[in-house]
């Protein structure tokens, strides 16, 4: 009997620990699954960003007009949110364009019947930048057309065109010279922010404009560039769409040189010295990436530096079609583990440092003319066409949010020191920071009136009220002690700032929106942004 009780009992701890074993073996391969998982929609989580207790829904259209059957409606009706996911709006309608007289009818039909437009791509602005209550939407997606003329070396394009299909149709002679550091965004979005990205000497997007047609309120068409039409020029770059529709633009475009990958890590302290000793001097490194650890253990204290070192203007003939990332479902699965806290953070860093080299596809065979030993070889357009896949993801209950600080670059170092503080001495999940180098801008509303160094962060929240309480809290914060250093915030962002920090960073805004004025007497360019900062700034 003692015998068999001791039986029953091993048997038993034996079910219980394989039935344990099991779950945990079964919970782990769904919960790898989920995180690994790509997004099954986009996220909407409703509208519960509060504009500094200014409240800016409008009320319904009493008697909204008859939808004109002339026009392409990709919506009649509904509700149009951004990336974050945040920003639920309840837009009058939403017409797909994709030829320019699309837009001039809708603004004509917007001015017949006291609507106003906004302008929407792939919706990236994270506050409601692309749209309005009760507003006509203008869908620019497939208004894409592009065109090369290798003999001027530019390329004319529409709006919509996305960075990732201009770097396929320019490869594999040519590269973009100015984008973002990736290519998920439209050129319409890009010129609306002046964007900027990987390559540290052609800085934004508003140094490759050869010219714009823009069609104006009015339905006008005018071209300005920055030798013509130079005032409208400098409000529609970096102006958030509110001066008229860019309906054609024409850029600089690049040889898609062929340069030596190489990394080395450098403490964050260090970084202003590197710049200046090895950045600025050595034409010859066509694109710089700065990547900081977001570890616990050296939180924003070392930096991952990625130099891409020209080693030839052009490449050989035979290059292969331009691939997409490697290893998606496995970052992706980092990426969401690092919002689970310290350890995870610590794993993604050592990922970061070890294992992502392994992922880099070195694209250019090397030749008697190319001879590198064994350096990883690879063109101009290898590096700047990455979608960034990874970074989007199944979790319906949160978000991640992208914040951009602009700073002087002598102000860097107590910048960073002060900035490392806050985001340790908070919750929400640090899951990306990054340094930029920016040159001094010279449009209208400019976040680098000097040159600076910019830090990117990406950083994840709750998609509920606690999460952006936590989020306002974070961004003011942030903020705050980048105008005590002397710089400023990127407006494409979350609107959780303050009227006194918004004119703190950007003193011309009530020269900008007495333009805005002037341009657009009757405002029909709106968004809930306009109307924010409007509000903010105290202009009625």
């Amino acid at each position: 009997m003692v015998g068999e009780r001791k039986r029953f009992l091993l048997s038993r701890r034996l079910l219980l620990g394989a039935t344990v074993f099991g779950g945990a073996v079964l919970w782990g391969g769904t919960t790898v699954a989920r995180l690994a998982r790509g997004p099954s929609g986009p996220k909407d989580a409703g509208r519960i960003a509060d504009i500094d207790g200014i409240a800016l829904p409008l009320k319904p259209i009493d008697s909204p007009p008859a939808f004109d059957p002339s026009l392409p409606w990709l919506a009649k009706g509904g509700d149009i949110n951004d990336a974050s996911g945040l920003s639920r709006t309840p837009v009058y309608g939403v017409v797909e364009v994709s030829e320019e007289e699309h837009v001039a009818k809708a603004l004509a039909f917007a001015r017949a019947n006291g609507l106003k437009v906004s302008l929407a791509a792939v919706r990236h602005s994270m506050g409601g930048h692309a749209f309005d209550d009760n507003a006509l939407v203008l869908d620019l997606r497939k208004f894409n057309k592009v065109t090369v003329d290798a003999a001027t070396k530019t390329m004319t394009l529409q709006p919509g065109a996305r960075w990732h299909d201009i770097q396929t149709i320019l490869h594999p002679r040519f590269a973009v010279k100015a984008m973002q550091s990736t290519d998920i965004f439209s050129v319409g979005g890009s010129l609306s922010v002046n964007a900027h990205g990987m390559d540290h000497q052609a800085g934004s997007v508003a140094g490759s404009i050869r010219s714009m047609r823009v069609m104006l309120a009015d339905g006008s068409v005018t071209i300005c560039s920055p030798t013509e039409n130079n005032d409208l020029f400098r409000h529609v770059i970096g102006g958030y769409g509110l001066f008229g529709v860019v309906v054609e633009a024409t850029l600089d475009i690049v040889d898609n040189a062929v340069y030596r990958t190489s990394r080395e890590i450098i403490r964050s302290d260090d970084f202003p010295r590197f710049f200046a000793e090895v950045l600025e001097p050595n034409r010859d490194i066509g694109l710089f990436y700065g990547h900081l650890s977001t570890a616990p253990g050296n939180f924003l204290e070392d930096m991952i530096v990625y130099r891409y070192d020209k080693v030839a203007e052009e490449p050989p003939a035979d290059q292969p079609p331009l691939g997409e990332p490697d290893g998606v479902g496995l970052k992706r699965v980092i990426m969401n583990m690092a919002k689970w806290g310290s350890a995870f953070q610590e794993l993604k860093w050592f990922t970061e440092k070890t294992l992502e080299p392994k992922f880099e596809s070195c694209t250019v065979a090397r030749t008697s003319a190319l001879a590198q030993g064994e350096a990883c070889l690879v063109t101009r357009n290898n590096p700047m066409h990455d979608s960034v896949p990874y970074l989007f993801n199944d979790l319906m209950n949160e978000t991640d949010i992208l914040h951009e600080y602009f700073i002087p670059r002598a102000a860097y170092n107590p910048f960073i020191l002060e900035a490392r503080d806050i985001l340790r001495n908070q919750d929400l999940p640090v899951l990306n920071a990054s340094v930029r180098i920016v040159h001094k801008e010279d449009v209208a509303l400019t976040y680098a009136p000097e040159p600076a160094y910019s830090l990117v962060l990406y950083i994840n929240q709750p998609a509920d009220a606690e999460g952006n309480a936590k989020m306002r809290a974070l961004t003011r914060a942030l903020i705050d002690v980048t105008i005590k250093h002397g710089g400023r915030f990127f407006l494409p962002y979350q609107l959780h700032y303050t009227g006194k920090e918004l004119l703190a960073s950007y003193p011309e805004l009530p020269a900008f929106l007495a333009a805005k004025r002037r341009h657009d007497p009757t405002e029909l360019f709106s968004s809930t942004f306009y109307r924010a900062i409007k509000a903010l700034s105290g202009v009625v």
